[in-house]
């Protein structure tokens, strides 16, 4: 039996780690947890998410980045925040490369939706969520 508590990496290929490290951190807030340059035939490695989290992203991309980013409209990273969305929130991910994009009808009622510059997709939800049913 896997550990419930066991951590969750979550990889993505990115065109522009610079402007990834933007969007997530000082736009969305996360922290830098580790940086990486590859060595020869390997890519740039970015990881990025909250110290105490069980989870992280994880980016790669530079000169040997083999998968170009490939965002579809249901690839979706969702931020379940109990509330409202903080309009400030919002315009630091504008600032920080994002763009406001429409999600249809369930999420654009249930929050906001911003694409990263890679095009993939960061959901912030006003609803909560609970895995314990």
């Amino acid at each position: 039996m896997i550990d419930p508590t066991a951590a969750l990496r979550i990889a993505r290929p990115s065109r522009d780690l610079a402007a990834s490290e933007r969007f997530y951190v000082a736009g969305l807030g996360l922290s830098v947890l580790h940086r990486g340059t590859g060595g020869p035939g390997e890519h740039d490695l970015l990881m990025v998410g909250w110290p105490e989290a069980a989870w992280h992203l994880e980016l790669v991309g530079g000169p040997h980045l083999t998968v170009p980013p490939t965002p579809g409209p249901e690839d979706l990273l969702v931020l379940y925040l109990a509330g409202p969305v903080d309009a400030a929130l919002v315009t630091r991910l504008e600032q920080a490369g994002g763009r406001r994009v429409g999600q249809g009808a369930y999420w654009d009622r249930w929050g906001v939706t911003v694409e990263d510059p890679d095009g993939y997709r960061l959901v912030l939800s006003t609803r909560s969520w609970s895995n314990a049913g």
